[in-house]
């Protein structure tokens, strides 16, 4: 790549306005936080603006901007607390808890709004809320140079120069990775099992869910649910595994106590999505509840994972009230 000049403000958000979409999806996969995801990549931007004269080209601009991000996303992970599941905290609960209290000591992993996002297999792969939730048991290192390997596809030598260390230092922190990813991942992804299940299917399921939820049908909610199906809802810290749990939580939490729900069909981390909006007793109207993010296993949903409160809503740029 030759010289690249930029003499404004506009001319530098113009060259760098192509990669700011993979940028993000790369610090969140980081970071496992759409704020965080934005904070690192505005520090990002404003470092490569700055540092820009220095630049001249010598690299290519999609790697210079990667090394920026990445560096951001580490010193983020240095700052803050791991982001986590309602599984990675404990064993799951026997009996439905009606009122569960949000937990707030704990950084609670996010939902990525995918819309936007190439149709490339492994781009799709890559915001799966099970391979986001495994990355972030990886210490920063280990985690940057699996994502610049495995998924950005620079080299183990590229990896040293954007982190600075060396290219035994990265094969290592390579091997170990996979080894831990390999501790917390499911046997095969989400777009693998989504295109055995099929288009016709998969509609049947989430159309489904909304549906049973918006009729209040416990029976027809179930049947939908695979066998081993959990169900969590962070930041409530119980999650619940098992039809023989999770039934019984869903017609008393659910389908018992919260009110009418109104759903609408989206995706999230390229999987499918349900936006719920609950209008409790006594009020007037649907309001902003969680974004349920549906993992399918075989012929069912195998995973539920409802993200509650408003904040998820604003980052899918979703109205709060239905």
């Amino acid at each position: 790549m030759g010289e690249v000049s930029v003499t404004s403000d506009d001319a530098f958000t113009d060259l760098v306005a192509p990669l700011r979409r993979e940028l993000h999806a790369h610090c969140y996969r980081m970071l496992g936080s759409v704020h965080d995801a934005d904070d690192a990549l505005q520090n990002a931007l404003v470092q490569a603006w700055r540092g820009f004269g220095g630049f001249e080209g010598r690299s290519s601009l999609r790697r210079w901007m990667y090394t920026i991000a990445t560096r951001c996303s580490l010193d983020l992970i240095a700052e803050r607390r791991r982001r986590a599941l309602p599984i990675d905290l404990g064993p799951s609960s026997q009996e439905p808890v009606v009122d569960d209290v949000p937990r707030t000591d704990v950084a609670w992993l996010g939902p990525y709004p995918d819309g936007g996002m190439e149709s490339r297999f492994e781009e799709r792969e890559a915001v799966e809320l099970a391979f986001v939730a495994a990355l972030q048991h990886l210490p920063g290192n280990q985690r940057a140079a699996l994502l610049l390997f495995e998924v950005l596809g620079f080299s183990a030598q590229e990896i040293a120069d954007m982190m600075q260390t060396s290219t035994p230092a990265v094969n290592s922190a390579l091997q170990r990775a996979r080894a831990a990813l390999r501790e917390h991942m499911p046997s095969g992804s989400q777009q693998q099992a989504l295109r055995r299940l099929g288009d016709t299917r998969l509609r049947k399921l989430v159309t489904g869910f909304a549906a049973a939820l918006e009729r209040g049908d416990a029976d027809e909610l179930i049947e939908l649910l695979s066998a081993g199906v959990t169900w969590s809802m962070p930041p409530l810290p119980h999650w619940y595994q098992g039809l023989e749990h999770v039934g019984p939580f869903v017609r008393a939490v659910p389908l018992g106590s919260c009110g009418e729900w109104r759903a609408r069909t989206l995706t999230a981390n390229a999987q499918p999505m349900v936006a719920l909006y609950l209008r409790a007793p006594g009020d007037d109207a649907y309001r902003a509840w969680s974004l349920n993010v549906l993992t399918v296993h075989d012929d069912a949903i195998g995973d539920v994972t409802s993200f509650i409160g408003v904040d998820a809503f604003t980052s899918f740029v979703l109205p709060v009230t239905a």
